[in-house]
């Protein structure tokens, strides 16, 4: 599906030019011509993927922007709001302390990019570069780790948090994510990825394994910490079930609990879930928009070797 823009070769028929300049078409990779039939078909199937992934999102917000007196069910379906207004967010944050569990969960998050960051990152640099007995049977485990659903773990979960005295704390939502399974196979990979020679070097001139790891690995692969960050980050801010069960006090909710109060009983107000859901996503957007570039660079440094 990869196409790149190439200038005709010696060997393709003459083309005609445009202003004096010759014209570029667009090939593979390997220099093959694609038929404009097979070009449009691509762009058909990317408007495609782009509709089913994006559209929901924009019917969504064009919801939250309805006022009481449109109708969003009538057909077909209008997708901009004859009057756009803001006052189905104002009437959120009536219904719910919207800004405080979005506060709980932006410290939940927080917590979990850091020591998702700091131990992927440590013990991923451990099985990548360093020999020590049980390294094969370390990968294998979090191998593992990653086959067993989360379901099935959470009910030893909550009685160890209630065993440590943090159920109905925000430190119990953090704990059994703090470090996960896949970030740590994501920065071994990362960092099995780096030349021996450049630790080598440093080496010979005596600096120690944490100098190593601090001032020539970690630096490399900062693409793949910004996809654990981003990873981090959505999982802990998204996550629904485990603060559910760990959460008692409404006060310490996080947002995806909190908002599951804008669904009554006998009825609910879509546009307030709508602009609800906005406010849960809006953080998202804005963090994959600072780090992109980063996280498609990471992408390649993680997958390259394994």
């Amino acid at each position: 599906m990869t196409t790149a823009v190439t200038p005709a070769t010696a060997t393709d028929p003459p083309e005609p030019e445009t202003h004096g300049r010759p014209r570029r078409r667009i090939a593979e990779r390997d220099g093959r011509r694609i038929p404009p039939w097979q070009l449009a078909l691509r762009y058909a199937l990317l408007l495609i993927v782009l509709a089913v992934c994006v559209g929901p999102f924009l019917w969504q917000l064009s919801t939250s922007l309805k006022g009481s007196h449109e109708n969003i069910y009538s057909y077909p379906p209008k997708l901009l709001p004859s009057s756009p207004t803001l006052h189905n967010y104002a009437g959120v944050a009536d219904i719910i302390p919207v800004w405080d569990y979005a506060l709980n969960s932006l410290k939940v998050a927080a917590a979990s990019v850091l020591t998702n960051c700091a131990g992927a990152s440590l013990a991923g640099y451990a099985l990548s570069r360093l020999r020590f007995r049980g390294r094969a049977v370390a990968v294998l485990v979090f191998l593992v780790a990653m086959l067993v659903p989360a379901e099935s773990i959470v009910i030893s979960q909550f009685l160890t948090m209630r065993q440590l005295h943090l159920n109905n704390t925000l430190t119990a939502v953090v704990l059994p994510g703090s470090i996960g399974a896949m970030n740590v196979l994501l920065m071994r990979n990362a960092f099995s990825h780096l030349p021996y020679e450049v630790e080598e070097a440093a080496l010979v001139d005596g600096a120690t394994v944490w100098q190593r790891f601090w001032r020539i690995a970690l630096p490399s692969v900062k693409g793949t910490l910004a996809v654990v960050a981003i990873f981090s980050f959505m999982g802990a801010w998204d996550d629904f079930l485990w603060p559910l069960i760990v959460l008692s006090d409404p006060h310490e909710y996080t947002l995806t609990v909190g908002l599951n109060y804008l669904h009554g009983t006998f009825s609910s107000d879509q546009r307030l879930v709508a602009a609800g859901t906005i406010i849960a996503v809006a953080p998202l957007i804005v963090m994959f928009a600072c780090l992109q570039r980063y996280f498609f660079r990471g992408v390649g440094e993680g997958a390259v070797k394994g």
